[in-house]
């Protein structure tokens, strides 16, 4: 076993590692720019909701009262005529990303300890590199990408954008592994 507080250097590096390859995949090439659409007459669209005042949070649309609601016939026909959909409100005002940007370097650091647990469990001090780098990467892998496959097939997130994500989620296991490969306890 190699104790977690000898793996603080590649927890963070590769954490920092993700972090940026991130920025670069979101800022720099141009893969995600289609993962959201524009609502068709969005300004009329804003304008209108804008009246209900609706609070940050996650909502359905249409949203029964209950599960024996779904069985009522004047929900199932708001869900036929439509539109239904579900959708993420966020508070009005600046678009400032710092408080999101420091939870995902949090949540990097934090993936890199799962990776850095299982990994020091599983490999001994002095293992190959492509040993450690299968452990942390795999580990790492199932953090990033494994979790947003449920959005698809549940809340019906296109399937090209969560495979997207998953690619992303490749290139940071890639990372994640390499980083621990790299500087693993000899």
């Amino acid at each position: 076993m190699v104790p977690l507080m000898s793996l603080v250097l590649p927890i963070i590096l590769s954490a920092v590692f993700v972090f940026v390859a991130s920025a670069i995949m979101h800022m720099v090439l141009p893969y995600h720019r289609s993962d959201y659409r524009k609502v068709p007459g969005q300004d009329d669209v804003q304008e209108a909701l804008r009246k209900f005042n609706i609070p940050p949070g996650d909502y359905i649309l249409p949203c029964p009262d209950s599960a024996q609601g779904m069985k009522d016939p004047a929900f199932k026909e708001r869900h036929a005529k439509g539109p239904v959909l579900m959708m993420t409100v966020f508070p009005p005002g600046q678009m400032g990303m710092g408080k999101q940007l420091a939870q995902w370097f949090f949540y990097c650091v934090l993936i890199s300890v799962f990776a850095a647990y299982v990994a020091g469990r599983a490999v001994p001090a002095g293992a190959g590199y492509l040993t450690v780098h299968r452990f942390a990467g795999v580990t790492a892998f199932a953090a990033y990408a494994l979790g947003q496959w449920q959005d698809s097939i549940w809340y019906r997130r296109s399937w090209a954008t969560t495979m997207k994500y998953t690619f992303d989620s490749l290139i940071f296991a890639g990372l994640t592994g390499g980083t621990f490969g790299w500087l693993w306890p000899k």
